[in-house]
């Protein structure tokens, strides 16, 4: 949902007050305040500022900008103007940081911005959905093929961990659209700590000659002293780092950019085996033929923590801190003086509620996205009055989404694989490593978190050599908002990203049998469904109300526990009818899959096609979310067959807090009916005369379980 202003903003301003107080006791910072006049009696201003000299110019000499005491005071750009900002992206850990880092610039930006993005293909698939469904106001994204422009590159041997795209950077000039003449270029690795509208305002500075903005290199790589046959390219003094530069694309391309950079790489590669540091050492090597070309830039827009930083150098407060750029291969576990300083302001932005971010910029009015204008008429037409309010507005929440959270190989093409499908929250965290040992094919998992969340479902993959062996599981983080479990929302994601032709559509507490993956495609081929036979496979379920057993290996055993009384079909006591047409004492005699009809509130676990009918996702919360389900794919002639020796087992949990409310708020089922109601016409505009039988489901006493 778009935020509500008051409480977003509420939360930004406890964030800023958090980041000032944790600079001022770390570092000492000197705290002036001064009556503001104009604020009348009791305002005050508060701020830790840099020294800035009287004229407000840049030294001559760099070299003595290289503390936080010479920053210039220019005015900021108009607070309308629409800033540039470029970066290069690849793969799935690098798009968690390029978020990281748009937090931080969102949180501080009091200007429109247009991100240019140089991505690989999974890169543009994560950030596309991420943007799309996030709709930041007054923010634009372009994306750029990477794949295009590796063949510039690809020709200069790189000993640098990021590859052919660290070398990307250099193209920027003839990739980005010929009528943009200014562009601030990131490195993913880096987190603001001001508004980024002070760095572009550095561009006021560039003589006619310049071309390129850097902030000096904060250690001696390029000295050539760190160890013995130390041998770096070639640099002016310490060179430049290019972790943040400022181009001049206009100026670039007029002077010969492509020929200039390429002329050097290929001069200096005949005498140095490859490139140490990708394009940052071809820039160094320009900028020493060129001294004229670079205009430096005072050392608080790129504060390096590399293994050899000297950037204690540079900051003497906490506000001089600008940018912080992880650029050592260790990143947070860097060793620095202020470490869990420039370690915790970045934890604050990688945990930040990404959705207090969705603010209008004030005084700066720009059209919203189309879903989001639409969105806010919606929103608008809901009425206060209305008992059911808190159903619509959840039902009308968009969600941002980040796929493939985690690093994810796909699975290799088979005509008849399945991906299981099926959505959690982080309570339910403790059932994946068994879904991992029982289920071995590939999985498209939708999770519902908050952003802080996020970050400990990471760690909590990362500890477990279960769930890190295993790269064809596919987590997609659904962040949250709104009180109600929007359950077949995340259902829905999941399944759009499953990448095999079949999906079981499972939940997170239910374990397969063993064998089930197997024999699944196995049924699939033999029932001959991928030709074009509209067909359901059910797959019975069983539950145990014991939190330790012993699970069975094979179907005798099974219906052994299930005579015993450590097994039960599923919901046999809470809800029958959910489960009852599966016609059990059928399956446990039978040899080969058997047609079931249809019936009301049958809502069974099932193996369909991937492009079958989504669930609807006006079900949010507890009850009817499967059932409806079922309702489209009969009312579609899908075949419901039951596999005779498939089965999963629901095992205990504690209830759910939609469960909990469905139980005790009157309310709460009312407006369930009423959706059942909706439901009910939506299917009769639809699909005429033949959803009449359907009608049934609507007028049970109760509602379903599931």
């Amino acid at each position: 949902m778009l935020p509500r202003g008051r409480p977003r903003a509420l939360g930004a301003a406890a964030l800023l007050l958090v980041l000032i107080l944790i600079g001022f006791f770390l570092f000492g910072g000197d705290l002036e305040c001064e009556r503001r006049e104009q604020g009348g009696p009791g305002s005050f201003r508060c701020s830790l500022t840099p020294r800035v000299p009287p004229d407000g110019d840049l030294p001559a000499d760099h070299g003595g900008c290289n503390r936080s005491d010479c920053v210039p005071l220019r005015p900021l750009p108009p607070k309308c103007e629409l800033l540039h900002v470029a970066m290069v992206c690849a793969g799935h850990n690098t798009s968690r940081d390029v978020i990281t880092l748009v937090k931080s610039m969102l949180f501080f930006r009091k200007n429109p911005l247009h991100l240019h993005l140089v991505t690989d293909a999974v890169a543009r698939n994560i950030l596309e959905t991420l943007f799309h469904t996030w709709m930041v106001p007054a923010v634009r994204v372009s994306f750029y093929d990477a794949e295009e422009l590796k063949p510039q590159v690809s020709w200069i041997p790189n000993k640098h961990y990021s590859g052919l795209y660290g070398l990307m950077k250099l193209v920027l000039p003839g990739a980005l659209p010929p009528a943009l003449a200014r562009v601030i270029v990131l490195d993913t690795d880096v987190t603001f700590a001001s508004d980024i509208a002070e760095l572009w305002a550095l561009f006021a500075y560039f003589s006619d000659e310049q071309v390129i903005g850097l902030v000096e290199n904060q250690s001696d790589w390029y000295l050539g002293n760190l160890w013995r046959n130390h041998r770096p390219w070639p640099a002016l003094g310490r060179g430049f780092n290019t972790g943040v530069i400022l181009l001049r694309l206009d100026r670039l391309r007029q002077a010969g950019w492509e020929q200039m950079w390429k002329l050097t790489a290929t001069q200096e590669l005949l005498t140095l085996p490859a490139t140490s540091l990708a394009d940052q050492d071809i820039f160094n090597a320009i900028i020493k033929r060129h001294p004229g070309l670079v205009l430096p830039l005072p050392c608080i827009w790129n504060v390096q923590l590399s293994d050899h930083t000297l950037a204690e150098r540079c900051y003497s407060e906490a506000a001089d801190l600008k940018v912080i750029h992880w650029n050592s291969p260790k990143k947070l576990r860097v060793k620095n003086k202020h470490v869990e300083f420039f370690r915790n302001l970045h934890l604050t932005f990688l945990e930040y509620n990404g959705n207090l971010l969705r603010r209008e910029l004030f005084g700066c009015p720009s059209p919203p996205p189309p879903e989001a204008e639409q969105l806010q008429r919606a929103l608008a037409h809901l009425s206060e009055e209305d008992t059911c309010l808190e159903f619509r507005q959840q039902q009308l929440t968009v969600h941002r989404v980040h796929i493939t959270f985690l690093p994810h190989e796909p699975p290799p093409p088979r005509p008849h694989d399945v991906t299981l499908v099926a959505q959690l929250s982080m309570d339910r965290l403790q059932m994946l490593e068994a879904l991992c040992r029982h289920w071995p094919g590939p999985m498209s998992l939708a999770l519902y978190l908050t952003d802080a969340e996020a970050q400990q479902f990471l760690h909590f993959v990362e500890a477990s050599a279960v769930l890190s062996a295993r790269q064809d599981v596919a987590y997609h983080v659904v962040y949250r908002e709104g009180s109600l479990y929007p359950i077949n929302q995340l259902r829905n994601v999941a399944m759009a990203q499953a990448l095999t032709p079949y999906v079981f559509l499972s939940d997170i507490d239910l374990l397969p049998s063993y064998s089930l993956y197997d024999y699944l495609r196995a049924s699939i081929e033999q029932l001959e469904l991928g030709s074009g036979r509209k067909a359901a496979l059910v797959v019975p379920a069983f539950e145990t109300l014991h939190y330790h057993f012993s699970f069975p290996n094979s179907k005798a055993e099974l219906l052994a526990l299930l005579d015993a009384g450590s097994l039960y079909t599923f919901r046999s006591h809470e809800w029958p009818q959910g489960y009852a047409p599966t016609d059990y004492a059928r399956w446990r005699e039978a040899q080969a899959p058997y047609r079931v009809q249809w019936a009301a509130d049958y809502e069974p676990y099932v193996v369909v096609p991937r492009d079958c009918p989504r669930y609807d996702p006006r079900f949010v919360g507890f009850g009817w979310n499967k059932v409806a389900h079922i309702v489209e794919l009969d009312a579609q002639e899908y075949e419901l067959l039951v596999l005779p020796e498939a089965f999963t087992i629901h095992l205990p949990h504690t209830p759910s807090p939609d469960i909990s409310r469905f139980r005790s708020r009157p309310t709460y089922r009312d407006c369930l009916q009423i959706l059942k109601d909706e439901f009910h016409q939506d299917l009769s505009r639809h699909y005429g005369a033949a959803a009449l039988k359907y009608l049934t489901a609507l007028q049970q006493p109760e509602a379903p379980q599931g």
